[in-house]
Parts: structure tokens; C-alpha cells; sequence
């Protein structure tokens, strides 16, 4: 099976914008602590925990346990899009007589712990797993406790007890965001190494800082240490801590309090602070326009390809694009799916395999038992019956589905059925199967005049742009609507691959940045762009987002 990345990942944004409406409706709330494990809870829901929202009390179900409650906004969100109650329902949080409390509650059907006190959920999870053990039950306790928590000695009993009895059908994840209510942790009580400034960075980037996994191996745990907002790495851990045995495991996920939203992000204001009801448009628009970067590996070394997917790892890419080219379709040929077989034991990296084939129809199946997380045919050979063989059979083994069209090829009217669960469009801005093209510039126009079409057929997937995509066009390519971005010769082709990456992220932001602060014009004119940008307080945000507002005339 697959890594069911879009699923996950739309889930998500789901979730996080159920977060924002929920906690500025109600006026109060924590959305930073919620989008900090907003990834871990997408991959436990959409993943790998059993439960079942029309019995909530199933007795074979999964115990997922909240001990930082007050990130309720997150539970509760991911609650509503799994189907145990309407989205709607969410209105209510925090008013009374709701069972949407500030804290988890048990009288919300699903929620399995009470969380007041903070430090007292790992202790509770323990009695849940050691009575699981005593009944001969096979399911599985997944906790989620908070660095700020973690200044409780009774976490740190509770660890000892878990190592004591054995607990291997316990995982506990640690949401490192580095912030708790009043300050940094590492300024109030050091988990890692003491930080000095409020340059957080410092601690998240440099490994030789932390310490904490050391805690936890001292006390008799398996420890996997991850980027906390990786859902492949978030995945692969989950799997490993399922199938060891004889210890119970913690997955120290190192996280951003806020994520995914500039102005939240790192910042310690937003642990416990609900947004205005004027930012929210602002947010969502933000929250849509999160992006992601794929280099295509053919631009390297065709005899060495496992060291192009070694560097792609090194350079921090979003995703690998691998080009399937069969010499039919295309005049070119580069690999079949037993490279990709073989390369898929490098990376839990998702694979976005983008087969350039004649008949996909009749292969796709070995794309997918290869280790395809992304599988994208070509319209050009497809029609509304085969595509949807691919379609089911992809979904099937929770791969997700893409759609590619040439540049001289319109979106067919028989792909329309199919939008509202596509995952992603590849709009072609080279003409494939030939390598050292330039861009075409009419594409641009292409690309923004499909966005009436996505939209009326319900389309929540990703625009993905390839071919020809640099440094020069890539945010007109953002602002065409593209949300991911191939790049071969300009990523790739560069001899430090994560350096050219972290130049193109540096571009796409500026362009999002510039979207945004048209659209706070549009909404609330100068005020709003003020306000906006007063938000931005983290490091040099509010700089650079000032500098744009003044050479975009906003203000």
C-alpha cells in the first residue's frame, strides 16, 4: 500500500482551517499548539489508527491520547472531518453546554482522556496500555504529550513505569515545538540545551543540541527522533514503533508552533490566542497556498540514480519527480518501475512518478507495488474509461492520482467527473520526451484559465507546473496557481541541489507573500495591509513584508 500522501495531506488542511474558523468564532483558543501536530494527527487519522466514528466505543479501537489538552482545536477538527460529528458542530467550541471543551472531554464521543492538568496524559495512557496487555487485547495506545508538559515530574515517572512493564503497544509523540505558555522551553526549563536570544532556529537545525532523546533512552525507551511535519517520516516512524517489541516507543518530532501560518509560526503569542474574524480570509488563503518543490532526477546523472535521490534527501526536496518516459509516447526513454523498485529503499521520500507512457492502463499496477506514492498518466492517453480503471485501482492502494496535459492539450471534458477526487494536475510547460527547454510562456495563461474549471467541479487537489521551471518564472507560476513545482536543470542540474531549493522557496514565499497582501488590499484596502503586516513580528518577516507592500503601491 501506499503512503496516501494527498489524502493525508488535504485532511490536514482541512483540519487546520476547521482550527482557525473554530478557535476565532469562540474568541479564545490555542491554534499554534494544534498546528504543531497538525501532520502527526493527519497520519494517525487517515493512516494508521483503527477506530470507527459511527461506534465510538468500539471495543477493538486504537486509544489516541491528548495529554496537551489544550490543543483541543486539533483533536477535535481532525474528529469532525473522520466523521464523528458535523464540521459544523465546531461553532460551539469552548461555549457552554458544548462538548467541545477548551480540554478534551469525555463527553464528545471519541475522545478517550480528560486533559486538565497538564503531564497527567502519559501516566493515564500507561493504565490504558498495561490493562490492554493484562486482557490479551492487540490495540494500540498513541499519546501526544507537549515539550511544556514535560517539565512535569510526573511525565518522568511515568516513563519509568512504561519501561518497567513493557508497554511496546505504547507510542508516545512528543510535539518539539520548542515554545510552552510564557516563553521558550529551552529559557524556562531545558530539554535540550539552554537557548540564549530568541533564535530558535539555533535549536531545531543544529542536531549536536539535542538532548532530549538522550532522556529518554535513559529511562528505558526506543526513541525515533523526526522533522514533525514530514508526513513520510511521520509514517515510517509510526510503522517501526508498531513492530518493535519489548519497549515502549516515543517519536520526538521536532515541530513549529504555529506551522503553515507566517505570522503563528515560531512565534510564542499564538500559543493561546484566537485570530481576529477580518485576518481569517487571510489565513485561508495562506493555508491554500502552502507549495511544495520536486526535482526530477533525470536531470542528474541517468547512470547513478540512487545518488540523485541521496542529494535530493540532502537538499530538503518536498517530494522526487521521476520521469517515466517509454520511447512511444514520448521519443525518449529513461527507466521503468524496477528502478523504482529499486529505488525506493533509499527514502521514505514521497516518489511522484509521472509516467509519460502509451497504455498506462495496462502498467500502472506495477507502478504502484513499485513504491509510487503519486501516480500521474497522461491525458493524452486516456479516455473517460481507462482513466477510471487507473483512478479506482490507484485509490485502492492509497496512491495518489494525477492527471498531466501537454501544452497543446485542453483539460477533456471527461476528466471533469473526476476533479473532486483528483489529486493532483500537471499542466505541461515543456513539450515532453525532449530535454533543455525553455518554458512556454503561453502556458501562463493556460494555467490561470483552468482555475474557473477546478473550481466550479470541486477541485482540492495540486497544480503541479513542470518543465522549464526557474528561478525567473517560478512565482508567475504561483501566482498562475501552481502549488508544486518540478524542476530539473535548475534544481537537479546545480551542483548544490539544497541551496538551489532554498532559493526557490525563497521565491515562491515572496510571490505568496505579494498574493496576500493584494488580497488584504482587496478586503480592508490600507488597514488591513497594516494590520497584516503587523502581525509578521518573528525575525525579519515584518522587513520583507513591508519592502513588497511599498514596491506593490499597498502602502
Amino acid at each position: 500500500m501506499g503512503l496516501n500522501y494527498y489524502h493525508i495531506k488535504k485532511n490536514i488542511l482541512r483540519a487546520r482551517k476547521l482550527v482557525i474558523k473554530s478557535t476565532s468564532v469562540a474568541g479564545s483558543g490555542h491554534p499554534g499548539g494544534s498546528f504543531s501536530m497538525a501532520e502527526i494527527l493527519g497520519c494517525l487519522f487517515y493512516k494508521h489508527l483503527k477506530f470507527d466514528p459511527s461506534n465510538p466505543s468500539w471495543e477493538n479501537r486504537d486509544r489516541l491520547v491528548l495529554s496537551k489538552g489544550h490543543a483541543s482545536p486539533g483533536l477535535f477538527s481532525n474528529m469532525a472531518v473522520a466523521g464523528y460529528f458535523p464540521e459544523s458542530e465546531l461553532d460551539t467550541l469552548r461555549k457552554f453546554g458544548s462538548r467541545l471543551q477548551g480540554h478534551p472531554d469525555l463527553k464528545c464521543p471519541g475522545v478517550e482522556f480528560c486533559g486538565g492538568s497538564l503531564g497527567t496524559g502519559l501516566s493515564y495512557s500507561i493504565g490504558v496500555a498495561l490493562a490492554a496487555k493484562i486482557d490479551n487485547k492487540d490495540h494500540h495506545v498513541y499519546t501526544i504529550i507537549g515539550d511544556g508538559e514535560s517539565d512535569e515530574g510526573q511525565i518522568w515517572e511515568a516513563a519509568m513505569t512504561a519501561s518497567k512493564y513493557k508497554l511496546d503497544n505504547l507510542t508516545a509523540f512528543l510535539d518539539r515545538n520548542f515554545i510552552q505558555q510564557d516563553s521558550y522551553t529551552e529559557q524556562v526549563m531545558p530539554l535540550d540545551e539552554e537557548l540564549v536570544g530568541d533564535d530558535i532556529s539555533e535549536m531545531w537545525k543544529d542536531a549536536s543540541r539535542w538532548k532530549t532523546g538522550d532522556k529518554w533512552r535513559s529511562f528505558g525507551w526506543n526513541v525515533l527522533e523526526i522533522d514533525g511535519h514530514r508526513i513520510e517520516q511521520i509514517s515510517a516512524a509510526i510503522e517501526k514503533a508498531n513492530t518493535t517489541k519489548g519497549v515502549p516507543t516515543i517519536i520526538i518530532c521536532r515541530t513549529i508552533k504555529g506551522n503553515a501560518v507566517e505570522h503563528m509560526e515560531d512565534n510564542p503569542q499564538w500559543h493561546g490566542k484566537a485570530p481576529d474574524l477580518d485576518i481569517v480570509p487571510l489565513i485561508n488563503l495562506e493555508l491554500d497556498s502552502q507549495f511544495m518543490i520536486a526535482p526530477s532526477i533525470i536531470a542528474g546523472d541517468m547512470t547513478n540514480l540512487a545518488n540523485e535521490v541521496k542529494r535530493c534527501i540532502n537538499g530538503r526536496a518536498d517530494y522526487i519527480h521521476l520521469d517515466v518516459m517509454d520511447g512511444q509516447f514520448v521519443p525518449a526513454k529513461t527507466f521503468d518501475h524496477n528502478k523504482i523498485k529499486e529505488l525506493r529503499s533509499i527514502t521514505p521520500i514521497p516518489f511522484d512518478s509521472h509516467l509519460m507512457i502509451s497504455e498506462p492502463v495496462k502498467h500502472v499496477r506495477d507502478y504502484a507495488e513499485a513504491g509510487s506514492d503519486i501516480i500521474t498518466v497522461h491525458a493524452e492517453v486516456c479516455d473517460e474509461s481507462s482513466f477510471g480503471e487507473i483512478h479506482d485501482l490507484l485509490k485502492q492502494h492509497q496512491v495518489s492520482v494525477g492527471l498531466a496535459i501537454n501544452p497543446e492539450t485542453d483539460l477533456p471534458e471527461w476528466s471533469y467527473k473526476f476533479l473532486p477526487t483528483l489529486d493532483q494536475l500537471i499542466v505541461m510547460s515543456v513539450v515532453p520526451g525532449k530535454s533543455g527547454q525553455k518554458y512556454i510562456p503561453e502556458t501562463h495563461k493556460k494555467m490561470s484559465s483552468l482555475s474557473p474549471i477546478l473550481k466550479e467541479h470541486n477541485f482540492i487537489g495540486y497544480v503541479e507546473a513542470d518543465g522549464g521551471v526557474t528561478l525567473e518564472n517560478v512565482g508567475s507560476c504561483f501566482e498562475d496557481g501552481a502549488r508544486a513545482f518540478v524542476g530539473g536543470s535548475s534544481m537537479i542540474g546545480q551542483n548544490n541541489v539544497r541551496e538551489a531549493i532554498r532559493e526557490f522557496r525563497h521565491e515562491i514565499l515572496r510571490a505568496r507573500r505579494k498574493v496576500l497582501l493584494e488580497k488584504a488590499h482587496q478586503l480592508g484596502g490600507s488597514d488591513l495591509v497594516n494590520k497584516w503586516i503587523g502581525l509578521h513580528v518573528v525575525g525579519k518577516k515584518k522587513e520583507k513584508i513591508t519592502k513588497i507592500a511599498k514596491e506593490t503601491g499597498l502602502i
